[in-house]
């Protein structure tokens, strides 16, 4: 049986930006991750805050006080991914590592399987 682990993987910092920015989000709100058609390269990450409650078939992740939803659809595209928070001098970002991808863009915003 596949565990959380296995299938999508968030990092410390990834868990602890998000929880920090759920403390001024509405209660019950989520961090949640999608695959969507476009991009540049074809597929694009959706990242964003919501209260909608997860459907029956996604993936939670639950680090840190972070609460992270994933569709059982988009999870087909990032599986074995890694999320991570990066702060850097004039930036910060969540990024996605994805083993699936065959290419991506130079933003990182959109890739290929």
């Amino acid at each position: 049986m596949e565990t959380l682990a296995q299938t999508f993987t968030v990092t410390d910092a990834a868990a602890k930006r998000i929880a920090a920015i759920l403390k001024n989000e509405p209660e019950g709100s989520r961090f949640r991750i999608s695959v969507q058609g476009g991009g540049c390269s074809g597929f694009q990450y959706k990242l964003d805050f919501d209260t909608r409650p997860p459907g029956a078939t996604d993936m939670i992740i639950e680090k840190d006080g972070a609460t992270i939803v994933i569709d059982d659809l988009s999870l087909d595209f990032i599986r074995n991914s890694t999320l991570n928070y990066i702060e850097a001098l004039g930036y910060s970002e969540f990024e996605i590592t994805n083993p699936n991808a065959t290419a991506k863009c130079g933003c990182g915003n959109s890739f290929a399987v």
